[in-house]
């Protein structure tokens, strides 16, 4: 059967079961959207092509599948690389799509032509210019392999026009043939049996262990052998910014957040430890603070798939190559073979009450409002939270509101909380929830913005509008730029430069209802649940929330940058118990 590679390229994407495409069609791409118009695939049309990646990100975050962006040729593909490489941080499974100039043209400089792939080489998993419309299928399905395959991450295919405009005779290649294909790329699952051996043994002996938990948890679905290692060998969980809602908040074994803005007793807890059982995490710098200092009498064990993290920040002594899900199972049986061969577990009592102390003494807090006073964005946020519907999902930009967002809801299920942390993208949060809504239409799906953020992608809720995808936005509006005001207070004098933001321009309100959506203002404590109670009956378009909120609220815990740990800076109302940490 003979088929247009633009053709080819649609019926690939229905192969791999593709339901919907983030996208914005232009000259090169646009032979690829003629059809579309025969396709099961719902498109859903961008206003900018960076909404476009970042509605593929939230659309992976919380189904699993990777989200499928396509767009353009030059400033479009450009465009693309900040949600690419929001997804390379991240390790979110993505595949873009972009135009190109004809094969003839490449190279002369052509309207609109870019060097996409030498652009996006550093920014992607894999990437690949596509020449022949006979390469069509092979290209779709490797790139869907290897984004969902290993350390998941976004792939990027650059497609010629003539290439879609060329035909080929159609085919769809086996998994022999993508095997073949990629010689290479053989991702190491299972977890090296020594290594495994000597991991149980050193949990069982630890005294002072701590299960540190990253976004490789989600990644793999390991959330229930994670929570099973957890309780059958009674050790305290962090779970990092991207792991939120992997081992559930409310389970007596979650300390919570670790971190620049962890709360102290799981900043403390990893600190003190003499064992980190690190699953899927990579010692970021949010987490370790300077690296010398972190952790300094802990072993460590790390899980990781990716081979490049072993070693790459902290020396483990047992690095273990494997995915999660296969290699804490894999753990566990081990630790029970050693139980039941005699050996037994250290006394870790004395540890659990160290913790148990840090918890009743440093619980995050925050000054509640006196009247007449500004909304506390907090507050508003513990409202958001208590109202709720089960299952809801929560996506937030990136500053001040990222971290009170973290730091104050309950996750206490997988895959309910959608965030940029490697590459911290603010305008992230509006666009992903979108993408997020698409992926689970059942769930409510908030969106936590600040001022800042929302100018930047705020016009992705005219694509929620008419696309019909109801989301929920509440806007904590503090006038500044807030994460980097409060860094400008604590650390250059209060020297306060190019950070203030109209309070009253734009008028959100009206924007939001020029955008198609209901726009409510809250302005005093009174009206936050009031609001919060009419956003959530509102499900037949978007609802955008402004809270108008203090200026000069911080967020505490906060460990410096550059700083130790041990230096972590608690609210005020605490600092005075400092020495407990100790």
């Amino acid at each position: 059967m003979k088929l247009t590679g633009a053709q080819a390229l649609i019926n690939s994407l229905e192969q791999e079961s593709v339901e919907v495409v983030f996208g914005l069609p232009g000259g090169c791409i646009l032979p690829a959207y003629d059809p579309l118009l025969e396709s099961s695939i719902r498109h859903i049309l961008v206003r900018h092509e960076q909404g476009a990646g970042h509605m593929a990100e939230g659309y992976a975050h919380v189904t699993g599948r990777p989200g499928v962006a396509m767009v353009t040729s030059g400033p479009a593909a450009t465009n693309l690389v900040t949600p690419l490489m929001d997804a390379y941080m991240d390790s979110i499974p993505m595949v873009g799509i972009t135009g190109q100039v004809p094969t003839t043209a490449i190279g002369s400089d052509a309207f609109q032509e870019c060097d996409t792939i030498g652009i996006t080489r550093s920014v992607t998993k894999h990437n690949e210019l596509i020449m022949t419309p006979a390469d069509v299928p092979l290209a779709v399905r490797q790139a869907f392999h290897i984004a969902t395959t290993g350390r998941p991450g976004p792939v990027l295919l650059d497609v010629p026009k003539d290439v879609l405009t060329g035909e080929m005779e159609w085919y769809w290649p086996s998994d022999d043939d993508v095997a073949a294909s990629l010689p290479g790329y053989r991702p190491n699952t299972k977890g090296h049996p020594r290594m495994i051996k000597e991991a149980a043994r050193l949990i069982l002996e630890a005294e002072r262990p701590v299960l540190y938990v990253g976004g490789g948890i989600l990644k793999s679905r390991a959330a229930e052998e994670l929570r099973a290692l957890a309780e059958h060998t009674g050790i305290h969980v962090v779970t990092t910014l991207m792991a939120r809602g992997a081992f559930p908040d409310d389970h007596p074994l979650c300390l919570g957040m670790p971190g620049m803005h962890g709360n102290a007793t799981a900043i403390t807890a990893l600190q003190r430890s003499d064992l980190l059982i690190t699953l899927g995490a990579r010692f970021d710098d949010r987490i370790t603070g300077r690296v010398d200092s972190f952790a300094p009498e802990a072993k460590v064990i790390h899980v990781d798939i990716d081979p490049a993290e072993q070693g790459k920040v902290r020396r483990p002594d047992v690095p273990i190559v494997g995915d999660c899900k296969s290699v804490i199972a894999e753990i566990l049986t081990a630790i029970r073979d050693l139980q039941a061969g005699g050996t037994e577990q250290a006394d870790t009592s004395a540890w659990k009450s160290r913790i148990s102390g840090w918890r009743e003494q440093f619980p995050l807090t925050y000054e509640p409002s006196e009247p007449g006073e500004a909304l506390k964005p907090q507050f508003c946020l513990e409202k958001l939270r208590d109202a709720a519907p089960e299952g809801t999902i929560l996506a937030s930009g990136v500053g001040q509101h990222q971290m009170w967002s973290s730091q104050y809801w309950k996750f206490n299920e997988p895959y309910t909380w959608v965030n940029s942390g490697g590459l911290g993208t603010m305008g992230f949060s509006i666009p992903a929830a979108i993408g997020a809504k698409v992926g689970r239409p059942d769930r409510t799906v908030w969106a936590i913005d600040g001022d800042g953020c929302f100018q930047m992608t705020a016009q992705e809720l005219v694509t929620a509008s008419v696309e019909r995808i109801p989301i929920k936005v509440g806007l904590l509006n503090n006038s500044y730029l807030g994460m980097v005001r409060q860094w400008q207070e604590m650390f250059y004098d209060e020297r306060y430069s190019e950070v203030y933001l109209s309070p009253d321009t734009p008028d959100y309100v009206r924007w939001a209802e020029a955008m198609g959506c209901v726009g409510i203002r809250v302005e005093s404590p009174e009206e936050v649940e009031p609001a919060i109670e009419k956003a959530n009956s509102i499900n037949d378009r978007p609802v955008v929330v402004e809270f108008r909120v203090a200026w000069n609220e911080k967020v505490f815990p906060m460990v410096p940058a550059g700083s130790s740990n041990d230096d972590v800076v608690l609210p005020p109302s605490q600092q005075s118990r400092q020495g407990a940490l100790k």
